[in-house]
């Protein structure tokens, strides 16, 4: 193996993170780093056994042979805020409350629902079983999407001469601090330094130079899943992380028309798998110039609202004009005959829409997920007492998996005889799985189950009496998985247009920002009035969506005319 010549940095571990599986890490001595890694270890390993233990020993009771309400009912409810009290690391195992630390509450919920771990190398995570197959359900609908709009997938190196780094000036004056660098290979010195793939638009031109020689092979269009190292200084698990995985598309054109037109398709695929599949009411729009990407023309954006109202970037979708084209001599000739400079775009989605998921639909029970983007779609939990109720409950609960599965289902068995039916009702919830199905012996002498959604806990969210009739069953689970998906939506959508604020003024627009909420306001100032907001209130241009309100404006900075509105937020 080479040697990657890496800034050396240290964790800092801030109140709030005692105790915690990650924390932030910036610049400083590493003297520490590894005794507080393994602190961050043991740490995690203890309240992952006092949760198993305290889950075990609050539904150590009797197994009732019926749909367990009362076993529901007997669940210790997590930890409420105390008052006059600031965040503190919760010793029992249970999920900190999101209203009393949000951060903690969604690194417990990474923790506990088996999402992720983090690495042994600084600000890495290793993505768990459970977390990937999320990753690969966004994988699964989008690379259809994709083959649907005219891309093909292919790969890319993950090492790109630092030369190609620096044909494209504002490319490397923006990602400059976040590179990782080998020097080192065989146990020589390299001749040239080679960065570790922090995007892929240089390479790929370097390839599409190779590739394009006249209008005929225009347009060119791909896709690669990858992986990408950025350097970042302040890591979050899913969200920030030295190294993650996404998705990159590439495509060049024969004409600028093309080239928007495609920049803009990709944003609306985005858009629409945030809302039909995620559930998350996401904000489209342009970036302002300096939000945009380093080395494009323009940036598109989906914008969504977290649950402690924080904006996080969500995908992204470059125009990226002639500027790579022109560094790296990318031309074809054109139907006249004339040399010309293609046009680019590049987009991307990545694991950190993982992290959106939670952070919009999770409550104080864990995650919470909309049943398109489950691995998990329906849990079936049968309940026994003796052996030969054991085996009539457990035939029928065969017939009803079946059922669920030859209709296309998601479904899982939880038959475990080593936990408590109130145990699992509380590990899966964790999970976040939208629908439990219960079947107990006089369940199954009536041929019925009981289901419950995890969007409505409680009574509130259970259903008793449905037939086990496979047609009656399956009518019945899809009906409910399309309401708990519609339900996710409309419920992240109120919580989002209740927390944006229409502002016509810079002081307005202060108290909006002050008070957590998103400002939403007529901008037509300059990009250092721009900067001004971002240095007073933290606050950044999120976009300007394309969703414009009619009539005439002014400008809530400069007082001057402005033809749009745009949407200032605290963000990711």
């Amino acid at each position: 193996m080479g040697a990657i010549r890496l800034p050396s940095l240290a964790v800092l571990r801030s109140p709030s993170a005692a105790a915690r599986p990650w924390t932030y890490f910036s610049s400083s001595s590493s003297s520490s780093s590894a005794a507080t890694v393994h602190s961050l270890c043991s740490s995690l390993r203890r309240r992952s056994a006092r949760r198993a233990s305290a889950c075990l020993s609050s539904s150590s009771g009797g197994v009732s042979t019926q749909s367990l309400a009362k076993d529901e009912q007997q669940r210790v409810p997590p930890p409420q805020p105390s008052e006059g009290k600031g965040a503190q690391p919760n010793q029992d195992g249970a999920v900190t409350p999101r209203s009393l630390d949000f951060n903690a509450w969604y690194l417990d919920v990474i923790a506990y629902a088996e999402l992720a771990d983090y690495g042994p190398v600084r600000g890495t995570m290793v993505i768990r079983p459970y977390g990937y197959a999320i990753w690969e359900n966004i994988q699964d609908y989008l690379n259809v999407k994709f083959k649907e709009t005219g891309h093909s997938n292919m790969y890319f190196p993950q090492f790109i001469p630092y030369s190609f780094i620096e044909k494209e000036a504002s490319h490397v004056e923006g990602f400059s601090p976040e590179l990782a660098l080998v020097t080192i290979g065989g146990g020589k010195e390299l001749e040239e330094k080679l960065v570790v793939r922090p995007t892929s638009e240089t390479i790929v031109n370097h390839m599409f130079t190779q590739w394009i020689h006249s209008y005929r092979d225009l347009p060119l269009m791909i896709n690669q899943w990858a992986n990408v190292t950025r350097w970042e200084m302040r890591t979050k698990p899913f969200i920030r992380t030295l190294e993650f995985l996404w998705q990159e598309g590439h495509t060049a054109h024969g004409t600028p028309e093309e080239a928007e037109k495609e920049a803009l398709q990709m944003i609306d695929v985005y858009t629409k798998f945030a809302y039909e599949v995620a559930a998350i009411p996401v904000i489209p729009g342009r970036k302002s110039t300096i939000e945009t990407f380093a080395g494009a023309s323009r940036t598109y954006t989906i914008e969504a609202m977290m649950g402690d109202q924080k904006a996080l970037q969500a995908g992204t979708s470059h125009n990226l004009g002639q500027n790579f084209s022109r560094a790296f001599g990318t031309q074809f000739t054109d139907e006249n005959g004339q040399r010309q400079h293609v046009w680019q775009t590049s987009w991307a989605i990545s694991t950190r829409f993982i992290g959106g998921i939670i952070m919009t639909h999770g409550d104080d029970a864990g995650l919470m997920l909309p049943p398109k983007i489950a691995p998990v779609q329906v849990v079936i939990v049968p309940i026994w007492k003796t052996a030969d109720e054991k085996v009539g409950v457990l035939e029928s609960v065969s017939s009803i998996e079946k059922a669920l599965k030859t209709a296309g289902i998601k479904v899982k068995v939880d038959d475990s005889e080593q936990r408590t039916p109130g145990w699992k009702y509380n590990f899966w919830e964790m999970k976040g799985v939208p629908l439990r199905i219960e079947v107990g012996p006089r369940d199954v002498s009536k041929r019925t189950v009981v289901t419950s959604r995890r969007d409505a806990p409680g009574k509130q969210g259970k259903e008793f009496g449905i037939s086990m009739e496979p047609s009656v069953l399956v009518s019945h689970v899809n009906q409910r998985l399309d309401d708990i998906q519609a339900s996710l939506l409309q419920r992240a959508t109120t919580f989002r247009d209740s927390n944006i604020v229409d502002v016509t003024s810079y002081e307005e627009l202060k108290a909006a920002i002050a008070e957590g909420k998103w400002a939403r306001g007529p901008w037509s100032a300059s990009d250092e009035e721009e900067l001004r907001v971002k240095e007073e209130t933290g606050a950044t241009i999120r976009c300007f969506p394309f969703d414009q309100p009619e009539g005439e404006k002014t400008c809530l900075m400069s007082g001057q005319p402005a033809a749009e509105v745009a949407i200032f937020a605290r963000s990711y």
